[in-house]
Order: C-alpha cells, then structure tokens, then sequence
C-alpha cells in the first residue's frame, strides 16, 4: 500500500527543499528527490530547514526523471502506475476541483524554472492555484503546502461526503 508522495523536480533552493520535506515528515507524506539537485544534499541551508525531520522520513532519490519514471511504474502488483499529479502555474485545472486517491504523487517544479515540457506531458493531471490576476506565483514550498493540505482534507479517514 502506498501512501502520497511529495516529488521535488530538480529543485535548485536547498531551503525550500528542506522547508518541502519538512512538511512531508509533519503531514506523513513520502518524498520523491529527481535530480539533479542545483547543491549537494549536505548543503547546510537544506539540512537546517529540514531540521531533524529528515531523519523521519522516506525519501526516494532519482537521478532523473526517467527513472523516477521507472520507480513511479515499477512494483505495482498488477495495478496502474501511482498518478502524477504536476502543480503548476500553467494549469487549467484549479487543485480545489481535483479528486485525490491515496497513492497519488504530486510534484513540484524547479523554483527557477518549473518542469519541461515532457516532464509536463508525462503528468496524468497539472493542477494550479488560482491567484489573482497581478499575481505570478507563489513559493514552492508554500504552494506544495497548500495542495498537500487539500489533499489530505479529502482523503483523510472521516471525511464527510
């Protein structure tokens, strides 16, 4: 049995990466790192934002997106590989509009850059935040946050139909 899945694409700010899996620790989610990362995982920024949580968590590290792919679509025993589920600015979709299932990985964008294309194509949903109109973005630490905060709203035991 699964349970969701935080992915970090490439992330180049080691705070908002340790800030991300911080979060993940606190609200039991996993983690995913696609590489390359832009600092090492001992970058001290990364740590200290990460905290002591670190060591709380399971958090698995790809050297690419194809083989986070591989992992994504491997050892499913006979299901469907786990949906991805992209944020991004880009979407039509609002993530309030969307149905969470308990395996589902979501992922986050380089803070610089967001995803490729490809990696965009690849998703099974992107989803945004809608903000107002003057409104470019938000931090991805933040933005992550709040979808993985919907997301276990939805799913979370005794939830109300």
């Amino acid at each position: 049995m699964h349970q969701l899945t935080l992915a970090l694409y490439q992330p180049d700010i080691p705070q908002n990466a340790g800030t991300m899996l911080r979060a993940c620790a606190c609200l039991g989610f996993e983690a995913a790192i696609i590489g390359p990362t832009g600092f090492p995982a001992a970058d001290r920024h990364f740590r200290r934002a990460g905290m002591d949580y670190l060591d709380q968590l399971t958090i698995s590290r790809h050297i690419s997106f194809e083989s986070f792919q591989h992992w994504r679509k491997s050892n499913q025993q006979g299901r469907q590989a786990r949906r991805l589920i992209l944020l991004s600015t880009k979407a039509e979709k609002s993530y309030l509009d969307f149905a969470y299932q308990p395996d589902d990985i979501l992922m986050v964008g380089r803070e610089s850059a967001g995803v490729p294309e490809e990696v965009a194509a690849a998703s099974d949903a992107v989803v945004k935040i809608p903000l107002i109109p003057a409104a470019r973005s938000l931090n991805v630490a933040l933005a992550a946050a709040i979808v993985m905060g919907e997301a276990l709203r939805q799913l979370r035991p005794n939830a109300e139909s």
